[in-house]
């Protein structure tokens, strides 16, 4: 019952940084709250799909989803922090 409540929260939490970072950037429109935005968008997408793969469907593994979920957040991410530098 704990790592369900564990991965659920974890979602929660992306999504709501996604959110509150997306609030931000609308505000601000700083380029680096954009990409900061898209990446948490994955990792709250990852997280949901962790919770899909091992709670809901344990014979379906999606671990390869997640992982290219995953790195594509971190991909927009480096992106952002690249271009906010140059």
């Amino acid at each position: 019952m704990m790592p369900r409540i564990v991965y659920v929260l974890c979602g929660l939490t992306s999504i709501l940084c996604a959110f509150l970072l997306f609030r931000r950037y609308r505000l601000t429109r700083a380029p680096l709250l954009f990409w900061s935005t898209w990446c948490f968008v994955c990792l709250g997408t990852t997280n949901v799909l962790l919770f899909v793969d091992l709670v809901i469907f344990p014979s379906i593994d999606l671990s390869l989803w997640r992982s290219c979920i995953t790195l594509a957040g971190m991909i927009m991410l480096l992106y952002g922090l690249i271009r906010e530098n140059s």
